[in-house]
């Protein structure tokens, strides 16, 4: 997984192949779009996650980089204005399937622990995709029903997380401070 290797360069491959591939993507019924990587998939979430990470690392970027940075930020942004009733509904539609994952996680904790301390890295970053997609989310967009949801999901794997170090890079760290992404912090316990 990219966030426990973290690469700037890793994270510019993978935003570039997604923005290019935007239009017609965002406009498609199509949730998970298909980018020519395959480390990674193509949804609203990931490009969100990676630009913020991105725009966080700017001053350990070199000129080049910055360079490929900013073009895509650009070329990103030019899409969500032009498409941006399509862009927020495919946000919410991430949401809403993302939430419905983390239930099916916590329902698999309930049952098998063992489980769920094995399997939760993958959750713990598809929690962080969803913060990245709210704090993104165009205003207009009702969220109301999926922010009760996020509550009830967040109620749940509170219950199961303990406290862990911080557990992806160092270096994304700074980015996600543990008032905020404290999923990030914890971690199932392995049962005895």
């Amino acid at each position: 997984m990219a966030e426990h290797n973290y690469s700037i360069d890793l994270d510019l491959k993978e935003v570039k192949a997604m923005v290019d591939t935007l239009v017609p993507y965002i406009y498609e019924n199509d949730l998970y779009g298909k980018i020519n990587i395959d480390s990674a998939r193509l949804t609203p979430g990931s490009i969100v996650l990676r630009l913020r990470r991105l725009a966080a690392m700017r001053d350990q970027m070199n000129p080049s980089q910055l360079a490929q940075f900013e073009k895509i930020n650009a070329k990103n942004e030019a899409v969500f204005k032009e498409w941006n009733v399509a862009y927020g509904k495919k946000m919410l539609r991430e949401i809403e399937s993302r939430l419905r994952d983390l239930q099916t996680y916590l329902g698999e904790c309930k049952d098998d622990p063992k489980l769920c301390a094995n399997a939760y890295i993958p959750e713990a970053l598809r929690r962080t995709l969803i913060a990245e997609i709210f704090d993104a989310l165009p205003p207009d967009v009702d969220s109301t029903e999926v922010k009760a949801t996020l509550k009830s999901v967040d109620s749940g794997l509170r219950r199961y997380i303990r406290e862990a170090p911080f557990f992806w890079d160092a270096a994304l760290q700074p980015i996600y401070p543990p008032e905020t992404f404290w999923w990030l912090y914890g971690r199932p316990p392995q049962p005895e």
